[in-house]
Protein backbone atom coordinates (compact mmCIF):
# COMPACT_ATOMS: atom_id res chain seq x y z
CA UNK A 1 0.00 0.00 0.00
CA UNK A 2 1.33 3.50 -1.11
CA UNK A 3 0.50 6.17 1.73
CA UNK A 4 1.69 9.61 0.65
CA UNK A 5 2.16 12.26 2.92
CA UNK A 6 0.63 15.75 3.00
CA UNK A 7 2.17 18.35 2.64
CA UNK A 8 2.00 18.93 6.72
CA UNK A 9 2.95 15.56 7.91
CA UNK A 10 5.29 16.20 10.63
CA UNK A 11 7.96 14.52 8.92
CA UNK A 12 7.62 17.31 6.06
CA UNK A 13 7.15 20.10 8.67
CA UNK A 14 10.77 18.75 9.83
CA UNK A 15 12.37 18.33 6.67
CA UNK A 16 11.10 21.98 5.93
CA UNK A 17 12.77 23.28 9.42
CA UNK A 18 16.19 21.68 8.65
CA UNK A 19 15.72 23.05 5.10
CA UNK A 20 15.27 26.48 6.33
CA UNK A 21 17.60 26.44 9.44
CA UNK A 22 20.32 25.16 6.46
CA UNK A 23 19.27 28.29 4.69
CA UNK A 24 19.81 30.74 7.44
CA UNK A 25 23.13 28.97 8.36
CA UNK A 26 24.34 29.41 5.14
CA UNK A 27 23.46 32.83 4.47
CA UNK A 28 24.79 34.25 7.65
CA UNK A 29 27.72 32.41 7.53
CA UNK A 30 28.39 33.41 3.97
CA UNK A 31 28.55 36.83 5.37
CA UNK A 32 30.69 36.02 7.85
CA UNK A 33 33.30 34.53 5.21
CA UNK A 34 33.03 37.14 2.74
CA UNK A 35 33.68 40.13 5.86
CA UNK A 36 36.81 37.52 6.61
CA UNK A 37 38.06 37.68 3.58
CA UNK A 38 38.46 41.59 3.78
CA UNK A 39 39.78 40.96 7.78
CA UNK A 40 42.18 38.70 7.95
CA UNK A 41 45.01 40.17 5.40
CA UNK A 42 44.65 43.47 6.87
CA UNK A 43 45.26 41.96 11.03
CA UNK A 44 48.82 40.84 10.40
CA UNK A 45 49.81 44.18 7.92
CA UNK A 46 47.47 47.44 8.31
CA UNK A 47 45.92 46.88 11.71
CA UNK A 48 48.71 46.25 13.81
CA UNK A 49 50.27 50.31 12.69
CA UNK A 50 47.11 51.71 13.73
CA UNK A 51 46.65 53.31 17.19
CA UNK A 52 43.93 51.92 18.99
CA UNK A 53 42.35 53.19 22.72
CA UNK A 54 43.06 51.26 25.48
CA UNK A 55 39.45 49.49 25.92
CA UNK A 56 40.41 47.99 22.60
CA UNK A 57 40.23 43.92 23.13
CA UNK A 58 42.96 41.75 22.64
CA UNK A 59 42.36 40.50 18.97
CA UNK A 60 41.84 36.95 19.73
CA UNK A 61 38.55 38.19 21.24
CA UNK A 62 37.12 38.68 17.81
CA UNK A 63 36.64 35.58 16.44
CA UNK A 64 35.37 33.50 18.99
CA UNK A 65 32.91 36.75 20.35
CA UNK A 66 31.56 36.75 16.19
CA UNK A 67 31.12 32.98 15.81
CA UNK A 68 28.70 32.96 18.71
CA UNK A 69 27.05 35.88 17.47
CA UNK A 70 26.92 34.64 14.15
CA UNK A 71 25.27 31.38 15.38
CA UNK A 72 22.62 33.33 17.46
CA UNK A 73 22.00 35.73 14.40
CA UNK A 74 21.47 32.19 12.18
CA UNK A 75 19.15 31.25 14.94
CA UNK A 76 16.90 33.99 15.18
CA UNK A 77 16.39 34.25 11.70
CA UNK A 78 15.63 30.65 11.08
CA UNK A 79 13.10 31.69 13.66
CA UNK A 80 11.15 34.09 11.36
CA UNK A 81 12.17 31.84 8.09
CA UNK A 82 10.43 28.93 9.80
CA UNK A 83 7.10 31.09 10.22
CA UNK A 84 4.04 31.27 7.32
CA UNK A 85 4.80 33.20 4.63
CA UNK A 86 1.27 34.78 5.42
CA UNK A 87 2.64 36.14 8.63
CA UNK A 88 2.16 39.69 8.27
CA UNK A 89 5.54 41.45 8.81
CA UNK A 90 7.23 38.69 7.73
CA UNK A 91 8.93 39.08 4.50
CA UNK A 92 9.98 42.75 5.50
CA UNK A 93 11.46 41.31 8.47
CA UNK A 94 13.56 38.97 6.09
CA UNK A 95 14.40 41.85 3.75
CA UNK A 96 15.88 43.84 6.93
CA UNK A 97 17.79 40.82 7.96
CA UNK A 98 19.60 40.44 4.18
CA UNK A 99 20.50 44.25 4.46
CA UNK A 100 21.83 44.34 7.65
CA UNK A 101 23.49 41.23 7.18
CA UNK A 102 25.26 42.88 4.12
CA UNK A 103 26.07 46.08 5.46
CA UNK A 104 27.96 43.94 8.21
CA UNK A 105 29.97 42.01 5.93
CA UNK A 106 30.16 45.77 3.93
CA UNK A 107 32.02 47.04 7.35
CA UNK A 108 34.63 44.78 6.96
CA UNK A 109 35.09 46.09 3.41
CA UNK A 110 35.41 49.83 4.15
CA UNK A 111 36.96 49.63 7.58
CA UNK A 112 39.76 46.86 6.73
CA UNK A 113 39.87 46.10 3.22
CA UNK A 114 39.52 49.98 2.44
CA UNK A 115 42.31 50.57 5.53
CA UNK A 116 39.05 53.31 5.83
CA UNK A 117 37.98 54.08 9.98
CA UNK A 118 36.00 56.46 8.37
CA UNK A 119 34.10 54.31 5.58
CA UNK A 120 33.87 51.90 8.57
CA UNK A 121 32.06 54.47 10.83
CA UNK A 122 29.75 55.42 7.88
CA UNK A 123 29.27 51.63 7.44
CA UNK A 124 28.87 50.93 11.22
CA UNK A 125 26.64 53.52 11.74
CA UNK A 126 24.10 52.55 8.58
CA UNK A 127 24.91 49.08 10.34
CA UNK A 128 23.57 49.69 13.79
CA UNK A 129 20.00 51.53 12.41
CA UNK A 130 19.54 48.29 10.53
CA UNK A 131 19.63 46.17 13.32
CA UNK A 132 17.68 48.22 15.14
CA UNK A 133 15.30 48.07 12.46
CA UNK A 134 15.35 44.32 12.48
CA UNK A 135 14.90 44.00 16.28
CA UNK A 136 12.03 46.00 16.11
CA UNK A 137 10.52 43.94 12.66
CA UNK A 138 11.20 40.63 14.53
CA UNK A 139 9.99 41.84 17.96
CA UNK A 140 6.84 42.04 16.15
CA UNK A 141 6.54 38.45 14.95
CA UNK A 142 8.59 36.40 17.04
CA UNK A 143 9.98 37.89 20.17
CA UNK A 144 12.61 35.07 20.79
CA UNK A 145 14.28 36.27 17.54
CA UNK A 146 14.31 39.77 18.62
CA UNK A 147 15.75 38.94 21.82
CA UNK A 148 18.41 37.10 20.59
CA UNK A 149 19.69 39.31 18.23
CA UNK A 150 20.27 41.84 21.33
CA UNK A 151 23.88 40.77 22.00
CA UNK A 152 24.57 41.33 18.43
CA UNK A 153 23.07 44.74 18.56
CA UNK A 154 25.68 45.49 22.00
CA UNK A 155 28.57 44.17 20.11
CA UNK A 156 28.00 46.58 17.36
CA UNK A 157 27.20 49.37 19.54
CA UNK A 158 30.58 48.73 21.07
CA UNK A 159 32.08 48.32 18.04
CA UNK A 160 30.74 51.48 16.60
CA UNK A 161 32.49 53.30 19.74
CA UNK A 162 36.12 51.27 18.66
CA UNK A 163 35.98 52.26 15.43
CA UNK A 164 34.90 56.39 16.04
CA UNK A 165 37.99 55.66 18.60
CA UNK A 166 40.47 54.45 15.75
CA UNK A 167 38.94 57.23 13.37
CA UNK A 168 39.91 60.02 16.06
CA UNK A 169 43.23 58.61 17.09
CA UNK A 170 44.28 58.31 13.45
CA UNK A 171 42.92 61.38 11.80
Amino acid sequence: MDIQKSASSPSSSLARSALLALSAAILVFAAAALGSVATMPQIPGWYTTIVRPSFSPPNWVFGPAWTILYIMMAYAFWRVLRLAPSKQGRSGAIVLFLVQLCLNAGWSWAFFWGQSPLAGLVVISFLWLAIVATIMAFWRIDRTAALVLAPYLAWVSFASVLNGAIFVLNR
